[in-house]
């Protein structure tokens, strides 16, 4: 396997350019789909995210659909967040009956770097339908605040 930075997708599937076949009628080869499947080298998928940025609050969100809350590892510090975690596998059917296999099972995680400080004392995280939200207030910046001197 070439030491190349892995694609997005080459991470979330497993797949690479020498280990996924077509065949000419459009058909799947399952032969090599295989490769990279649970733990080579105990490399993580990288999790995609949605980020917006409010005027008082910076809000991530990401799928995590079949992880629970539990198996989920958020870390935050003042200018990024960090999320980690592990998609268990739920096969129905054994691995060598799979026709195509496309999800992602594994470890996880992301780095997300932000522009602004934010308040991570005051940061939640909610899972609802699949959806990981994570909403980070902005830390207050220190106004300059006048004051009068006055004569004894």
């Amino acid at each position: 396997m070439s030491k190349e930075k892995k694609t997005f997708f080459e991470k979330l599937t497993g797949l690479t350019p020498e280990n996924a076949d077509y065949e000419e009628d459009g058909g799947y080869n399952q032969s090599n789909a295989d490769i990279g499947r649970e733990s080579v080298d105990d490399e993580e998928g990288q999790l995609a995210v949605d980020v917006f940025q409010g005027e008082n609050e910076v809000i991530i969100q990401s799928i995590v659909a079949g992880v629970k809350p539990d198996d989920l590892d958020i870390s935050i510090n003042k200018d990024s967040v960090t999320i980690r975690g592990k998609r268990e596998s739920n096969r129905l059917m054994e691995k060598e009956d799979a026709v195509c296999q496309e999800l992602y099972w594994g470890g996880f995680s992301r780095t997300i770097s932000l522009s602004d400080e934010i308040d991570a004392e005051n940061s939640e995280a909610s899972a609802k339908n699949g959806i990981l939200t994570i909403r980070l207030p902005l830390a207050r910046k220190i106004q300059t605040k006048k004051i009068r001197v006055q004569e004894e």
